[in-house]
């Protein structure tokens, strides 16, 4: 899978894969990916949930005929934290990997599902010179979303905790040597 850089008109071109019922109650309507398309735009490190974000980066998938399949996107972090959610102490520190960190979201073409898209944009990235300096890409997943699950793990992903964080979500995890 080639991965292209998100641009205006990349979004234009699959934002009504966010029509999809299944696509709008997970990630939510056409807003999400313009929302997505303005912060990777941002520059200027943030802290989210008590980690830097370094940059933020965001990929349309094409297949072999150069046709958009998948969508993903990341942030990039000074390390990992897990969130126990508002009104918690903080992250807790057990729960932190000081080594730079991405986290993952994807959608693939509700019309080409279960085609292994999602996991090519997946190891994609991986293997993206721009994912270069990252130690560990983990991705949140609903915990009833039984296909994003199996496409995680079908991509090398493995479960980093049996429990759901405050929202609901596993975290995969996939690290690497640097």
């Amino acid at each position: 899978m080639q991965l292209q850089p998100l641009t205006e008109t990349g979004a234009h071109q699959i934002e009504h894969w966010f029509d999809h019922p299944e696509v709008e109650r997970r990630l939510g309507g056409r807003f999400w990916i313009h929302r997505e398309l303005r912060m990777i735009s941002r520059h200027s490190p943030t802290v989210f949930r008590g980690a830097v974000v370094l940059r933020a980066h965001g990929w349309i998938g094409l297949d072999h005929r150069g046709k958009p399949v998948a969508f993903i996107c990341g942030d990039v972090y000074d390390r990992w934290v897990r969130y126990h959610g508002e009104g918690c102490k903080g992250p807790v520190l057990s729960d932190t990997d000081p080594r730079v960190a991405m986290g993952l979201a994807y959608v693939v073409d509700p019309d080409r599902w279960r085609h292994g898209y999602g996991r090519s944009a997946l190891q994609a990235v991986f293997n993206h010179p721009d994912a270069s300096d990252v130690h560990t890409f983990f991705c949140g997943i609903d915990v009833d979303n039984r296909a994003s699950r199996t496409c995680a793990e079908s991509a090398g992903f493995t479960l980093a905790d049996l429990e759901p964080d405050h929202e609901g979500m596993l975290y995969y995890r996939r690290t690497r040597s640097i």
